[in-house]
């Protein structure tokens, strides 16, 4: 079998092309191309932003144990604050706590002071962690027992407070008033029903 001129020249087309294709080819593996010299450079980059990135990583954890110090230490003050919350399963044990209160301060006042009326309102929110429950009593005494009172109500453990008094009129002979005092008493949120339709307050 022989070959003809034509079959000889594309055999030796495909020889020529076969020899370029493998100088390319291995040109191409073993010189540093561009796309390489990128490459080799992209880790150097990398590496000085990983250094930065650990020098401020390194910064915020030595601050660490600073805010640990004083979320440690607000944590504490925290729950000591809230051992003054009226306690209670319900809004309607707190506020029957907080007459006890009441009641337990008017006792102790010289000469005791003896409630009238005692009238509940409804428990309502106080910002977003805290609720409030009121009681207003009706007392009859004397300007400076009402004072003396209201220290002593002001000094207990449990978180309260005067929100309103009223004044009646005064017995010029026995020196004495009728007095009407709204007190409220800090509750944990939980105890306060949730009201649909009306935004917290």
């Amino acid at each position: 079998m022989t070959l003809g001129d034509r079959d000889r020249r594309a055999l030796i087309i495909l020889g020529v092309a076969l020899l370029a294709g493998g100088l390319i080819y291995w040109l191409s593996n073993s010189t540093p191309s561009s796309s390489g010299e990128s490459a080799k450079i992209a880790p150097v980059d990398s590496i000085d932003r990983a250094q930065k990135r650990l020098a401020t990583l390194r910064k915020q954890a030595a601050t660490l144990p600073g805010k640990q110090a004083v979320l440690r230490q607000a944590s504490l003050e925290l729950s000591e604050r809230e051992k003054g919350l009226i306690p209670g399963d319900t809004a309607d044990q707190a506020q029957a706590q907080l007459v006890q209160v009441i009641k337990r301060v008017a006792a102790q006042q010289t000469p005791p002071l003896e409630m009238g009326q005692v009238e509940l309102t409804r428990p309502r929110s106080y910002g977003s962690a805290y609720g409030l429950v009121s009681v207003s009593i009706t007392l009859t005494c004397r300007i400076d027992e009402l004072v003396n009172f209201l220290a002593a109500l002001g000094a207990q453990p449990e978180l309260t407070a005067t929100e309103e008094i009223r004044f009646g009129a005064a017995h010029p002979k026995q020196k004495t008033m009728p007095v009407r005092l709204t007190v409220s008493g800090l509750v944990a949120r939980r105890l306060i029903p949730q009201q649909k339709g009306l935004p917290q307050l």
